[in-house]
């Protein structure tokens, strides 16, 4: 009996195989003769080359580029409209940069500028000492002859820093006079130097001051020429102006000087030059360069 149900067992499952794999063969070859054809199609059918677009030569168009003159510039009025142009000596606005030179002229003038603050006392400038602490024997301590020894509390420093020391160092005129030309050429180049035909105020008002700087960065167009907050610039006047000193003096950002009292180490100092009155301004900085002050 068990043989005869394990018999039938196994036609069963091969009658099962033959009623599924039919199904799986008709699958099979409609899928097969369908990518045959597919692939025959492909075949048959060249694809078509698509011509490459031809490539247009055009001109690139250069924006021209405003080149800085080294003979004359451009001077504006105190609204940043145009005034015409200023000559410019070569002694000024052509010099090479020298470093070395500026590097010797700027710190020699930070060390004449350099206060001699820090100062200290001996044992004898001390107040005070005049006893003898405690007698010489007897005692077990340690002998002294003054409470302002260097060795006490409130005695007197030893080798401390005195204020005889002088930190000036000599500067010639002539190197004085060459550093000043080659850090007002080197702005120059930089366009960090500006023109202004004049800077007069009825009174002293900041106002005015402020409408003149934003009409040369509008002009220029150097946008931190008003939003710098340190050290933006310096105006350079052709002659005291108190009026003209008193509207810019509320602007921590800059400087007023007179042209006579320009000096490279305040020049390195600042970004920016305002040069009032350049023809008698320029004048007196070449009276400078001859005399090598």
């Amino acid at each position: 009996m068990a043989t005869q149900t394990t018999k039938k067992a196994v036609v069963t499952k091969k009658a099962v195989k033959t009623a599924v794999n039919p199904a799986k063969e008709k699958m099979s070859k409609t899928s097969g003769s369908h990518v045959e054809s597919l692939s025959k199609a492909v075949t048959k059918a060249p694809a078509k080359k698509t011509a490459a677009p031809k490539k247009t030569e055009t001109a690139e168009v250069k924006s021209p580029k405003k080149t800085l003159s080294l003979t004359d510039a451009q001077v504006f009025t105190m609204a940043g409209k145009d005034a015409g142009t200023i000559a410019l000596p070569p002694e000024l606005f052509a010099v090479a940069w020298n470093a070395d030179l500026v590097h010797q002229v700027v710190i020699g003038m930070q060390a004449n500028a350099r206060p001699t603050v820090a100062h200290t006392k001996f044992r004898g400038e001390v107040s005070g000492g005049g006893k003898k602490p405690w007698k010489q024997k007897g005692t077990g301590r340690a002998r002294h002859g003054s409470n302002r020894s260097p060795i006490w509390k409130g005695g007197g420093v030893t080798h401390g820093p005195r204020a005889e020391k002088d930190y000036s160092v000599k500067i010639n005129k002539k190197m004085r006079a060459a550093a000043l030309a080659v850090v007002i050429s080197r702005k120059y180049r930089d366009g960090e130097v500006f023109f202004v035909d004049s800077l007069s105020f009825a009174r002293p008002m900041t106002k005015e001051a402020i409408g003149v700087l934003v009409s040369l960065a509008k002009a220029t167009g150097k946008r931190d020429v008003i939003t710098k907050r340190k050290n933006a610039g310096i105006i350079a006047l052709s002659s005291k102006d108190t009026n003209t000193e008193k509207s810019f003096s509320n602007i921590g950002s800059y400087l007023t000087q007179e042209v006579r009292n320009l000096n490279a180490a305040e020049l390195m100092a600042k970004k920016y030059l305002v040069i009032e009155r350049p023809s008698e301004s320029l004048s007196v900085l070449s009276a400078r360069l001859t005399k090598g002050s």
